[in-house]
């Protein structure tokens, strides 16, 4: 062990480094900067189809290469971390992250574009990993769970006001101005992590496990790709199918040689841990009910109750409003340590649970409905994802923090893609059985309608569709929040018999 990371890692477990919290600032302020960009270029569409002359393609792979490669990239990027240093990874992170903002506000082709936002994404998985990797490093026992919980706000904050932001600054500035913003970021953020955050890293000094690095990197870009592009060419497409047959071959592929050789990326043993496979189910689960619920939240408020885009980004802030609000004040931090793990995911998936119930069932025809569900789902989100953030990172050595923090991120990735997935899966078979039509959109449906009350009755089996697969949704997040938290208490009780038989 290097002198700098033994005394690191005494400042982390004997209070907490003397500026965690100024660092908490930095490292969150770059990872809203990441996570913004996930959704902002969404409202700068149709400046970019037309100035660039984008194609619907066009559009389409700038959107997905960011995220595409930034999900393919978070174990590789999370080992790497862990092996050459967090903090020189971090920085890496803000580099890369930098320069390919300035070269996306100033493409003059889609190519150009394309190519910025895959080099982003490659900048934003280093700091997706590093970001929470320092906090488990810099905080100790007692701090972490609330210096989790603030991480996660942010995390909740980026993914919602990614459009609001965008379209503040188009309204200003030209599109190329929502990616020029991130370089004074990148640059503050850059001059505090080489002034403030301290260096860790793996003292083993593992060897780099280059074919698991390539392995889970292509395996995971074939999974994600398949999930990204299903709404476009259908779930059961041969474009689709490939690309996640190839996907799944590569990521078995692997597991198999994780398990065999002596220095993996991943060690695969982590899943016989009942406390890690717990988290790693409640995790899942979370995403999957963030992600469906919010793609199909923005289809009700447009499609039936009639708002505009950037109206419906503005009625869907109340989640989030309230995950930042309760994680600022620290309900979440205070209520794992009365509770205990188990009981605060089980009472944090309840509540998710509960509101997206409340949506299907008193949401259809207003919005007051919708704003409970909303609220009682942000209060969920701020109980169990510090709780099963936790969780994943205290399953595994601090010396794997990296990859654990790869594994948290891959695991959202993934969840909010099957939540898409499988609710818009639902969303579709149940409008299809009330109304035959050969349209595949709501809008296109009521364009070919010949009379009001076809019309009427279109709009109704839309509204009932939306009202079905959100209860699906709430049904799911509730059997794997309870699923998680017996996990995770058996974990327990099994940890207790070990130390009383020693």
């Amino acid at each position: 062990m290097t002198a700098t990371t033994a005394e690191n890692s005494t400042a982390a477990t004997g209070g907490g480094h003397p500026q965690r919290w100024l660092i908490l600032g930095v490292i969150c302020l770059a990872q809203l900067t990441v996570l913004l960009d996930n959704t902002v270029l969404n409202v700068a569409i149709p400046s970019l189809t037309r100035e660039l002359d984008a194609s619907t393609s066009d559009i389409q792979w700038m959107i997905n290469a960011y995220s595409l490669v930034q999900s393919g990239l978070l174990l590789t990027a999370g080992s790497s971390a862990d092996r050459y240093g967090r903090k020189k990874m971090l920085a890496a992170g803000l580099v890369l992250f930098g320069a390919g903002s300035l070269v996306a506000g100033l493409a003059q082709s889609t190519g150009q574009l394309i190519a910025a936002r895959a080099g982003m994404g490659v900048g934003g998985a280093l700091l997706m990993t590093t970001t929470l990797a320092v906090v488990v490093q810099i905080f100790d026992d007692k701090e972490r769970v609330r210096a989790i919980g603030l991480w996660a706000t942010v995390n909740s904050l980026g993914f919602a006001a990614g459009p609001l932001v965008g379209g503040v600054m188009l309204d200003h500035f030209w599109w190329g101005a929502i990616f020029l913003i991130n370089i004074p970021v990148a640059v503050i953020g850059l001059i505090a992590v080489i002034a403030l955050v301290p260096e860790s890293k793996n003292p083993l000094g593992d060897r780099p496990d280059l074919v698991g690095a390539l392995l889970s990197t292509v395996g995971m870009t074939g999974v994600v790709y398949a999930i990204i592009s299903g709404p476009q060419h259908g779930w059961t497409s041969a474009h689709v199918g490939v690309s996640a047959l190839v996907g799944l071959v590569v990521l078995a592929a692997f597991v198999v040689w994780e398990l065999r050789i002596p220095y993996p990326m991943l060690d695969m043993h982590f899943f016989r841990n009942q406390q890690f496979t717990g988290a790693v189910a409640g995790a899942i689960l979370v995403a999957f009910g963030m992600g469906g619920s919010l793609f199909l939240l923005t289809q009700h408020l447009q499609f039936v109750l009639g708002y505009g885009a950037l109206e419906a980004g503005l009625r869907t802030a109340p989640m989030a409003l309230t995950v930042v609000v309760l994680n600022l004040t620290g309900v979440g931090a205070r209520i794992l340590p009365k509770l205990g793990t188990p009981a605060t995911i089980a009472t944090g998936m309840s509540c998710l649970a509960a509101g997206l119930a409340a949506i299907a069932l008193l949401g259809g025809d207003s919005y007051g409905g919708m704003l409970l569900g909303l609220v009682v789902m942000g209060a969920g989100i701020s109980i169990a994802m510090p709780a099963m953030a936790n969780a994943i990172m205290s399953a595994i050595p601090p010396e794997k923090a990296g990859v654990g923090a790869g594994v948290n991120g891959t695991l959202a990735e993934f969840g909010n893609g099957l939540g898409v997935a499988v609710l818009g899966a639902v969303l579709n078979s149940r409008f299809a059985a009330l109304v035959s039509v050969s349209a595949a959109s709501l809008p296109a449906a009521l364009a070919a309608a010949k009379s009001g009350a076809e019309r009427e009755r279109i709009a109704d089996a839309f509204s009932s569709g939306l009202e079905t697969s959100q209860l699906v949704g709430a049904v799911a997040v509730l059997a794997g929040g309870l699923l998680a938290a017996a996990l995770l208490r058996r974990a327990e009780r099994a940890g207790s018999a070990v130390k009383a038989a020693a």
